[in-house]
């Protein structure tokens, strides 16, 4: 295929990198900043650095921040061949992605989202890493009228460059498990850096302060962003947070040993739970 990746962050330039290391296909690159273009072309991330000729692409993905994804399609999706598939890398789906559907099929074009589970502490082009899918799961959103071919289109392209694992969802369910799978970690994450403490801590902290905390450099505009779009889903599961943190408060200042003892056993059995149906082992 010929394929367009527009913004060469940390997913954008991952997946050129990956594209170029696994498969044959040929890639242009497009990013606001021209630095960044040419560190793409000089790294052979890149076949070529997108001159504005929209023509003669066969997939076209978009990786950049929600609004600004949605902002590029509808200013471009008329410059498009007829029936170019697009699809975009971002965390939300859920009418974000039935917004970008609309503006496909009133371009002639086919639109089907994904969501490659991956990523580093730091983003930005120059962390971006051809491996950085290699056994990471990937999401992929079709709608009931999607075409079984954009689906296998992006199914193929993921397992070559190195998907461990191919989910295939709707886009509300995608939205529903995000927010507890990733956006809830990153509020915990944020948070959990605010107490004055943070300034202490080292020499006191291990593994479990490194796992708890290295989300919390996340990006803010990208994260708000997400955060938003997908408020309802994030404050359910916020809610439900903060109802179970508070069982362990009361039973820490009602210094019930039982209770507490009875939290984290229920805690460590779901958990064990979790691992032995990730293993395919019955409970």
């Amino acid at each position: 295929m010929k394929i367009l990746v527009v913004g060469l962050g940390l997913i954008g330039g991952s997946l050129c990198k990956a594209m170029k290391k696994y498969t044959s296909h040929y890639v242009a690159g497009c990013d606001l900043n021209r630095d960044i273009e040419f560190s793409a072309m000089r790294d052979v991330a890149i076949d070529e650095a997108f001159d504005g000729n929209f023509s003669g692409f066969d997939l076209v993905i978009v990786s950049l921040f929600p609004d600004a994804a949605e902002k590029y399609i509808s200013e471009n999706a008329c410059k498009l061949d007829k029936n170019t598939l697009i699809t975009d890398v971002c965390g939300i789906k859920g009418d974000f992605s039935l917004r970008l559907k609309e503006i496909a099929e009133k371009n002639g074009l086919r639109y089907v989202g994904m969501h490659p589970m991956a990523g580093k502490e730091f983003g930005g082009y120059h962390n971006s890493s051809g491996d950085l899918f290699c056994k990471a799961n990937f999401i992929i959103t079709p709608f009931e009228d999607s075409n079984a071919e954009d689906y296998d289109t992006l199914s193929n392209l993921a397992k070559e460059i190195g998907a461990g694992k191919i989910v295939v969802t709707s886009p509300e369910e995608h939205d529903k498990m995000i927010a507890y799978t990733s956006q809830l970690a990153h509020v915990v994450s944020s948070a959990y850096v605010k107490s004055p403490e943070l300034k202490l801590e080292c020499g006191f902290s291990g593994g479990s302060f490194q796992d708890m905390t290295r989300i919390a450099t996340m990006n803010e505009k990208m994260w708000t962003d997400l955060f938003i779009q997908n408020k309802d889903n994030l404050i359910y599961e916020l809610e439900l947070l903060i109802k179970n943190l508070s069982s362990y408060k009361d039973a820490l200042e009602n210094s019930d040993s039982k209770k507490l003892l009875e939290l984290i056993a229920e805690g460590r059995q779901l958990k064990e739970d979790n691992l032995r149906h990730r293993q395919g082992q019955p409970n």
